[in-house]
């Protein structure tokens, strides 16, 4: 069985396999996604994943599909690490120096604060991710992070777990099945060179003894079934669970941890990147499965077009986020969010030798243009994230070592420049919505 995915990946690896000047193809097709000259950049909306923080799963629950015991982490589980405060923080410091050179902000000071919206999720690592980017971008002007009280869900990020909506199930189990052929087992063929790449790693890929008492992910029994609660489906077997894993190992990389407690020293970024397929496949297959999307995002994506009219129009607009005249909204969210949104649109990109991937602190921009010619307003969409070497190094983000960023095509609208008219992407945007998911008005 040959996945969406999996294709993707064949076909990437052969352009540049077989086409040489494809880097500077690919580089001339970014520079394709430059506005022209004759636009003014009015408004953007960040929608940003938190930064990097420890595993969310126990030591316990994972301990027993490695050799060795998985590494210990100085932060407490899920919270924001300080390595990972600091990776934002110059992510917000490249926002700044970016947006700046397009005119959105001045280059320094704190005059610009007041028309910056920071809203974040309630958990510590989204809240402190906003707070991240605003002492990256406006240092010392102190700039507000909006959030609900830690643990209290909110339904801008949450709508299903907040119990704003209701998730359909039976619908989201359909909706993936009808994707891998009625049987989660195709997934594991689909991917089982990289889940017999992600067992070698686990099992200390000969570097360390054998341990008779460690579960391989091929012995877990595949399922899948209509979800409860606010999960629209329920799955487990080897793909599920190599999917976290991964995600763990992704984490000890970009959080700077040493070659030996990487991965057991099994582990390098090409190593890595291929064992990412897992992760990010996994993602494609359940949020980004439009049914599922829309179940999840949106409200947030009705949300965000709300606030982006309300910058187009200069008036206020019932459900936008922000202030009439704000030049920057950021959302400080989740990967849930970002591949939500992604699969709402069907939207995609490809950068840093991954397809599709929202690692930690990467970030969907929306940007909002008015043509100087005709004073229209168009929007671009972009996809950026910091590599993973910049990440486990921490690098800074200079013109010289910019983070990676994809131009993005949005079908419902793109137009041959990669943009979209503005009109054009407020109606992909209500078409993506769905209205049985949109909470009641009170």
């Amino acid at each position: 069985m040959m996945t969406r995915h999996a294709a993707l990946w064949l076909l990437l690896s052969g352009l540049l396999s077989f086409f040489p000047f494809c880097g500077p193809l690919f580089a001339q097709a970014a520079a394709l996604s430059s506005p022209d000259k004759d636009a003014d950049l009015e408004f953007v909306v960040i929608l940003s994943r938190h930064g990097v923080r420890p595993p969310l799963t126990k030591p316990g629950e994972v301990d027993r599909f490695s050799a060795a015991p998985w590494p210990k982490w100085d932060s407490a589980p899920g919270y924001l690490t300080p390595h990972g405060f600091e990776l934002i923080k110059l992510f917000g410091a490249w926002d700044r120096m970016k947006f700046s050179s397009q005119g959105l902000f001045a280059a320094t000071g704190c005059d610009d604060a007041a028309r910056v919206t920071i809203i974040a999720d309630s958990d510590e690592r989204t809240r402190e991710t906003g707070r991240a980017l605003s002492d990256g971008m406006f240092p010392g002007c102190d700039v507000p992070v909006e959030a609900r009280p830690q643990g209290t869900p909110d339904p801008l990020f949450r709508a299903i777990s907040s119990g704003s909506v209701h998730a359909d199930p039976d619908l989201a189990f359909a909706a993936v099945e009808g994707r891998i052929g009625g049987d989660p087992n195709n997934l594991v063929e689909a991917y089982r060179p990289q889940l017999t790449a992600l067992d070698r790693v686990l099992s200390g890929c000969g570097r360390l003894p054998v341990n008779p008492n460690r579960t391989s992910i091929f012995d877990i029994p595949v399922s899948l079934k209509p979800g409860p609660g606010d999960l629209p489906i329920a799955t487990r077997g080897p793909f599920t669970t190599a999917a976290t894993l991964v995600e763990d190992l992704l984490l000890e990389y970009a959080q700077g941890f040493s070659d030996a407690d990487t991965g057991w020293g099994c582990l390098d970024g090409a190593t890595l990147r291929y064992l990412m397929q897992l992760n990010i496949a996994a993602w494609e297959f359940s949020y980004r499965t439009p049914a599922i999307a829309r179940m999840f995002s949106s409200n947030l994506l009705d949300h965000i077009e709300k606030s982006m009219q309300q910058s187009v129009t200069g008036k206020a607009v019932p459900g936008a986020l922000g202030k009439p005249g704000d030049r920057l909204l950021v959302l400080a969210a989740h990967d849930s969010n970002i591949a939500t949104l992604a699969g709402m649109l069907h939207i995609d990109w490809a950068m840093d030798g991954r397809i599709d991937d929202t690692s930690p602190g990467g970030a969907l921009i929306f940007e909002l243009w008015r043509s100087r010619a005709d004073g229209k307003p168009f929007v671009r969409v972009t996809y950026t994230a910091q590599t993973l070497e910049q990440m486990r190094k921490a690098e800074p983000l200079t013109p010289a070592n910019p983070p990676a960023e994809a131009p993005i095509f949005v079908p419902g609208c793109g137009r041959a420049d990669l943009s979209c008219s503005w009109e054009g992407f407020a109606a992909a945007a209500q078409q993506a919505i769905d209205p049985a998911y949109l909470p009641a008005q009170p």
